[in-house]
């Protein structure tokens, strides 16, 4: 016999975030053809949850894989021509490697670790010269920041630049609006703020985006968005999809439906700022160097990277938040060993949270 599951609500990663049973149950359903009538109807009803969630009338493309394809399918299929990056952490790095691996001239933009790439000079550098496409992180998962992306959508259009948004500790979480913010590519994964297991992600974009899809010339064969929008008009994916990852998927976006996305949202908003007031004053109560890392006006919802006191690694105190039954993250990247950070993401609930934070707080106090 296995060992009995916790109870929800002790696993606060910045990914993978905790899943409810059900939607782990829902898995176990059984195989069936995904070029039949009733996977149609399956890949329909998650289709309308998705559009739900990304606030969109377009089709959603689904891809079995991590967010990483798609950013990849995001830059292989731009239009020619060479890429802005604004890199403010690890993620937003990865965005821009993606590009150069893919051959593309690209230029980086960096912000201090913890904030992000300032407008103006966003704007001096897409008047400086002509951009093909502009890679931007929403919710930076490594350090806990928060890009307007609505802004810096904006700036690329006014010079006729695509944007490029990778939201995948954003969508479900912070609020973003494809059609209103008038977004042109937006993708996220599903172990984030949708509270699935990993496995798939998800992408929405524009009719201008994909008229340049359609001509670019190297758009390879697996994550090739033409083919996507050719096979999500009949309810289907280009190639075999992971279907269990579907049946939870169905499952979990009849629930985010029920709860409403500003209901969602605003509860995201009340995790983020227990956690933030929490964590501006516990440097102060603990008597040592502890503070969140990224700046009032500029923190995310779903995740908060708190800066730890020299001498102090995150390895040790991820294991005695642990040893009180909580899971949270270390640092990330350059932040490996300076920073902690808690996932307030997916189905937590303030009060949960309350409790893992208590944990933190005894670990630090020890």
């Amino acid at each position: 016999m296995p060992p009995a599951a916790p109870p929800f609500g002790t696993f606060f990663l910045p990914g993978p975030t905790e899943v409810r049973p059900e939607v782990l149950e829902a898995m176990l359903q059984p195989m069936i053809p995904h070029r039949g009538r009733a996977f149609e109807a399956l890949f329909s009803r998650v289709q309308e949850g998705l559009r739900h969630v990304f606030r969109t009338t377009r089709p959603v493309f689904v891809s079995s894989s991590s967010a990483t394809g798609l950013m990849e399918a995001a830059v292989r299929c731009a239009p020619p021509g060479p890429v802005l990056a604004l890199v403010n952490g690890a993620f937003a790095e990865r965005f821009a490697q993606i590009a150069r691996q893919c051959g593309r001239e690209t230029e980086v933009v960096n912000a201090p670790l913890g904030g992000v790439v300032p407008l103006d000079e966003i704007a001096r550098r897409l008047a400086a010269r002509r951009y093909a496409a502009v890679t931007v992180v929403h919710s930076e998962t490594s350090t806990g920041a928060l890009t307007d992306v609505r802004a810096v959508q904006a700036l690329a259009r006014e010079h006729d630049a695509l944007c490029l948004v990778d939201s995948v500790t954003g969508v479900g979480g912070a609020p973003l609006e494809f059609d209103a913010w008038n977004l042109d590519f937006a993708l996220t994964g599903s172990q984030k703020a949708l509270a699935l297991p990993p496995g798939l992600a998800f992408a929405v974009a524009s009719e201008e985006y994909m008229r340049h899809v359609r001509e670019a010339p190297a758009r390879g064969v697996y994550f090739d968005l033409a083919e996507f929008e050719r096979y999500v008009a009949r309810d289907q994916t280009p190639n075999t999809p992971a279907l269990s990852l579907l049946y939870a998927a169905d499952r979990q976006l009849a629930r985010i439906r029920e709860e409403g996305m500003e209901h969602r949202w605003a509860r995201h908003r009340a995790m983020a700022e227990a956690t933030w007031a929490w964590g501006d004053t516990l440097g102060a109560r603990l008597g040592t160097e502890l503070r969140v890392l990224a700046a009032p006006g500029e923190r995310s919802p779903t995740v908060t990277a708190i800066t730890l006191p020299v001498g102090l690694p995150s390895g040790r105190l991820t294991a005695a938040v642990a040893a009180r039954g909580y899971t949270i993250g270390g640092g990330y990247g350059e932040l490996k060993e300076t920073t902690f950070r808690i996932g307030h993401m997916g189905d937590h609930t303030p009060e949960g949270l309350a409790a893992c934070l208590a944990a933190v707080e005894a670990a630090l106090a020890d």
